[in-house]
């Protein structure tokens, strides 16, 4: 109990601190590679579709952690000298980017196409249809997706442990360390994670509700 009382508030403090702004912080720049993304498969941008799909297609396709270690040992070997937070958070960001590009394309994609012709028809630009129009519908349909991407990138973020960032499971690790209470120490950051993760399912949830409400009043 006397550990529990040393260990926990260091561990939900490292939570807090740490671990949330670096899963927020990467899922944001994440977001708007996704939707740069997206808008470039969806209009069909020539060369630059192929250079998003081949992005998509490494960061879909290779282990996170190993992307960690070629951005933070990797770039370290060959003279680039970059901070562990950074190297995480350029991960974090590419990693789930790519998967929230296809998730968003996706959604682009099932709205119906004769809405951006009634668009143009009315005088609109491309621009104003995307903005106004089809990615708002977008969204809405993506939103589950795209926030059980920030429920994983949450719990991913232990990866950067790895490459020395001190975020909550990196505290976890030192205190076990010490105390070689493993066991103990590992149920107690699962608990932390889930009670993350649980907040941001009722968050979820709440969002959803409130969408589904606007897009009823509509």
């Amino acid at each position: 109990m006397e550990l529990f009382l040393e260990s926990f508030p260091k561990i939900f403090i490292s939570g807090i601190v740490i671990t949330l702004p670096l899963a927020l912080a990467s899922f944001i720049i994440a977001m708007l590679i996704a939707i740069v993304c997206a808008l470039i498969q969806y209009a069909k941008v020539p060369v630059m579709k192929y250079v998003v799909q081949f992005y998509i297609w490494i960061f879909r396709g290779t282990p996170m952690l190993v992307q960690l270690f070629i951005m933070y040992f990797g770039m370290q070997s060959i003279g680039v000298r970059i901070s562990a937070i950074t190297a995480a958070i350029i991960v974090f960001s590419l990693n789930t980017g790519a998967y929230c590009a296809e998730t968003i394309r996706g959604s682009i994609e099932s709205v119906p196409q004769g809405q951006m012709e009634a668009g143009l028809c009315v005088g609109m630009s491309y621009m104003q249809i995307m903005m106004h129009i089809i990615l708002p519908q977008a969204f809405r349909s993506a939103f589950p997706s795209l926030f059980n991407n920030l429920i994983s990138l949450v719990k991913d973020t232990s990866l950067a442990a790895n490459i020395t960032v001190t975020e909550m499971f990196m505290q976890t690790e030192r205190i076990a360390g010490r105390t070689y209470q493993f066991m103990q120490l590992y149920i107690e950051v699962a608990l932390v994670y889930l009670i993350f993760c649980t907040v941001l399912t009722w968050l979820q949830a709440w969002g959803e509700k409130k969408l589904n409400y606007y897009q009823a009043g509509r």
